[in-house]
């Protein structure tokens, strides 16, 4: 028996668990409350996509009339399926690897229109590697399996989203209520018999869901619909990314049919308070909770109490959820962009909150991006030991809104420090502070990828956003990671309002060049989307679109709008995610950018160079003296060595520095080489300060002169651009 049971219900993702009840069921352990957590998604997936409930998948497909061609093949290799499919989800759970050679030998897996696009993408398989190839292959072959479910068994399955059209923006509850009162799917059966499983185990006092997109929630409210109906004495709440971005306005009572209450933002205190109340039979205190009294929906904010800081809430949690199956997949053949959906990474939060905080399209009103409050790299890096320890896997995801540059850089300091090998990423901003040395560090610590907002690859536009960047300030950073050897992800943005087709075509071409140059590496464009709780949102008039009014007693969020340009640009959609797709397979970049269209587009104004040129640049020999120096080379080798010239010698001494790959030998003065030495000897990593380049110069005057000749000449140079020292 436990007080909470915690459900992420399905379905989110396939390789890993959401986060939220693990760092919930972490507060928890502080407070001695017990709990329970469930990844539901991933339980009802295993089940789903296994020998038994594939054969009665079928059965009941059997006779359909009207089966598209597809439909037709797949039930005819039936037998096919139901063979494989176990051992498929064996291998992609990664206990079954020597599959892969069956699997690449391409006569193994039944085949259908998944499969088409194989020709297409061989030339990347042998880049991959042959279990990424596999990997590859056996998702194909699941996506077949998800298309014959779609048509046969249950149209609104998805991977990682369950009746999605119903969360999105659904302003009434009608249509989800209407559905919520007709009979059970396929899939609602599998789920709620699992479900059933855990209730009788675990016996809470109150179930927790945790609810993170549209996906989640006509599962979440399907659940809560079969507990209220067999657990009667047991509460219900429900809090998460959906409710805090889509049901602060709500006021239908008959959503508290299901749930008791509905918690906002920051999810500890205010299940505390829950929780307190249960325990003492009252309902005295709340923190930002709506719940029904007397028939009608009040919203209780009334406790006095702060929420929590980032450093009093614990470590996240993983116990009790199935970490070992989990199943890695690989949707198409590009390296970053299967971060995603391969492997199992730890979730962690650099910062709460946004550092930033500006953008207009972006929901900075509310408070997981308003509220900005860091976690020290020490506290983290605990953090991170401690998951280890607790998981055994040393991959981590940082899921900030934006990791701050100065916070990356005493995190990667201290995973240094400790010595520990972890590899990690996270989202950023394209800001300038992210210099050469600064991710040569990142990358030397394990980070190996980053995503950000390039949005709409404009600087009209980008400042009408308030992002702060401009695209030629992008590609010199992405020119920097990239450099490091960190992959880069761009998410791209278009229909921005007041956005014109030339604006979209330049952006493509901006993009387009990005991907030739070699500076990104994975990307994703999406149509713009006024939410209410944006800039744009609350004022739309300054930003030249009017909203279209509706009535809201259930999920707001998404607002339809027109805009004065009375454009439509959902027509670029297609022509632009087509383009990008061969961008990212490094390919068909000479492809003039009116073949990706259908219609007539605007010929480009950016010049074929502009992100080349953007990118050259003088070398830069000013002195910055607090510029922050790290010493990451102690293998040095020292050699007395004698010169001589016009029959004058002297003694100078070649450093030999052994770095992982390669050694950089360079020749200095015997005086200058014993000072380099002792230098390096002082500021070992493990040192907890670090050395300005103004202290660096001032330890140098001391017994020598001309600290700038010496600090830009040849040698030091060649120490600086092979990473021996970061200047920061």
């Amino acid at each position: 028996m436990k007080d909470l049971l915690l459900i992420t219900p399905p379905f989110t993702q396939l390789n890993t668990p959401y986060p939220a009840t693990a760092y919930l069921k972490g507060f928890l352990n502080t407070k001695q409350i017990s709990s329970f957590q469930m990844d539901l998604g991933i339980e009802v997936i295993l089940q789903l996509f296994s020998k038994n409930s594939l054969y009665e998948i079928f059965n009941r497909s059997d006779g359909f009339r009207n089966l598209s061609e597809n439909a037709q093949r797949i039930l005819a290799l039936r037998d096919e399926y139901i063979k494989t499919i176990d051992q498929v989800i064996l291998f992609l759970q990664g206990n079954n690897p020597t599959l892969a050679r069956q699997v690449c030998s391409m006569n193994f897996l039944p085949e259908a229109s998944r499969f088409n696009a194989i020709d297409d993408l061989e030339f990347a398989f042998g880049n991959m590697g042959l279990q990424d190839k596999a990997k590859h292959l056996c998702t194909l072959y699941l996506e077949d399996i998800l298309d014959f479910i779609v048509e046969c068994v249950d149209e609104d399955f998805g991977f990682s989203r369950y009746a999605e059209r119903l969360g999105r923006s659904a302003n009434s509850f009608d249509e989800l209520y209407l559905k919520l009162s007709g009979p059970r799917t396929f899939i609602d059966e599998i789920t709620l018999k699992i479900l059933k499983e855990h209730m009788d185990l675990v016996q809470p006092k109150m179930v927790c869901f945790s609810v993170p997109f549209p996906g989640n929630l006509y599962s979440a409210f399907r659940c809560a619909q079969f507990i209220k109906a067999n657990y009667k004495n047991t509460k219900i709440a429900m809090g998460g990314g959906f409710p805090n971005t889509e049901l602060r306005e709500v006021n239908d009572p008959r959503v508290f049919e299901f749930f008791d209450y509905i918690s906002l933002d920051d999810g500890e205190l205010p299940v505390e308070l829950i929780y307190e109340n249960l325990e003492k039979n009252t309902d005295a205190e709340f923190k930002r909770t709506f719940l029904l009294e007397g028939g009608k929906v009040v919203y209780k904010n009334n406790s006095e109490r702060n929420d929590y800081k980032q450093f009093e809430v614990g470590t996240p949690d993983y116990t009790d959820l199935l970490l070992h199956r989990y199943i890695s997949v690989i949707e198409i053949a590009n390296p970053m962009h299967s971060l995603w959906s391969d492997g199992r990474w730890n979730k962690l939060t650099m910062a709460h909150g946004c550092y930033w905080g500006k953008c207009t399209f972006c929901d900075i009103s509310l408070d997981y991006i308003r509220l900005y409050e860091p976690v020290s790299a020490k506290i983290l890096v605990d953090r991170m030991e401690e998951l280890i320890e607790k998981t055994g896997e040393t991959g981590f995801h940082f899921v900030d809104e934006a990791a701050p540059p100065a916070l990356m850089r005493e995190v990667a300091l201290e995973i240094l420090r400790r010595n520990l090998v972890v590899t990690w990423w996270t989202n950023i901003r394209f800001e300038k502070s992210f210099s050469a040395d600064l991710c040569y560090l990142l990358k030397t610590s394990g980070c190996v990828a980053v995503s950000g907002g390039l949005e709409v690859a404009s600087d009209r536009l980008l400042k009408l956003i308030d992002k702060g960047v401009s695209v030629e300030q992008v590609a010199k950073v992405t020119r920097s990671f990239t450099e490091a050897g960190i992959m880069v992800h761009a998410y791209l943005m278009y229909g921005y309002p007041t956005q014109t087709e030339q604006e979209t075509v330049d952006s493509l071409e901006m993009v387009r060049q990005m991907f030739e140059m070699g500076i990104l590496q994975s990307g994703f464009w999406h149509q713009f989307s006024m939410t209410a709780h944006s800039p744009i949102g609350k004022n739309p008039e300054e930003f030249g679109v009017t909203p279209i009014i509706k009535e809201i007693n259930f999920a707001n969020n998404d607002i339809e709008f027109t805009d004065r340009t009375q454009i439509d640009h959902s027509k670029f959609g297609y022509g632009l995610k087509k383009s990008l797709f061969n961008f990212m397979h490094g390919i068909n970049f000479e492809i003039p950018l009116q073949d990706w269209f259908d219609f007539k587009i605007p010929k480009t104004k950016i010049h074929p160079d502009y992100i080349h040129d953007a990118l050259l640049e003088n070398e830069n020999f000013s002195f910055k003296g607090n510029s922050k120096l790290v010493f990451l080379v102690n293998n040095i080798v020292t050699e007395n060595v004698v010169k001589t010239k016009k029959s004058v010698s002297w003694q100078n001494t070649k450093l030999t520095f052994h770095l992982k790959t390669n050694m950089v030998t360079i020749l200095l003065e015997e005086e200058k080489a014993s000072w380099l030495l002792k230098i390096f000897k002082i500021n070992v990593i493990q040192n907890l300060k670090v050395m300005t380049l103004q202290q660096l110069k001032d330890d140098y005057s001391q017994t020598m002169e001309d600290f700038e000749l010496f600090w830009f000449s040849k040698p030091m140079k060649q120490l600086r651009e092979n990473g021996v020292i970061l200047t920061l």
